[in-house]
């Protein structure tokens, strides 16, 4: 659940490192309704069967799944000002899929404010570096500079 925070803080978050959100397991369940969801049923998501003829050895989640989950991972342990209105996606600065999630792992996001601008009255642009950590794993599922526009008022 966000944090609210007083709006006069808001803007000095920059710099500050979040607490990781909780570990949300990667289900089959998961991966296949993402599938019907994209119309994405690549073999190496869906059949368990193909899949384990692969270096892998079982199904992977499609990297924009795990993408797709920092809107929910993120928002856990989000800090927000006390007069937020609405929080939109606004996109990526950099993002790079460096370790295939299998089925059944668990992940977790962390999260670095990296700045917190005033593009207009009322109106504030995020950037926070986030990667995606795989339970066990050297390396993390992804990373990327993650933008919102967080829209603010009385």
């Amino acid at each position: 659940m966000p944090t609210k925070i007083p709006a006069s803080e808001f803007r000095e978050l920059a710099g500050r490192t979040l607490e990781p959100s909780s570990w949300l397991e990667i289900t089959q369940d998961r991966i296949n309704r993402f599938a019907d969801a994209t119309n994405d049923h690549q073999f190496i998501h869906v059949s368990r069967i193909k899949a384990a003829f692969t270096p892998f050895r079982k199904p992977i989640a499609h990297g924009f799944l795990s993408l797709s989950l920092l809107s929910y991972l993120n928002a856990e342990n989000a800090l927000v000002p006390d007069n937020l209105k609405m929080v939109l996606n606004y996109g990526s600065d950099r993002l790079r899929f460096l370790a295939p999630v299998k089925v059944g792992k668990r992940v977790r996001s962390h999260q670095t404010i990296m700045s917190v601008t005033e593009k207009r009255p009322g109106q504030w642009l995020v950037k926070t570096d986030v990667s995606v950590e795989i339970e066990g794993e050297d390396k993390p599922a992804l990373i990327a500079e993650m933008l919102a526009l967080y829209y603010v008022g009385d």
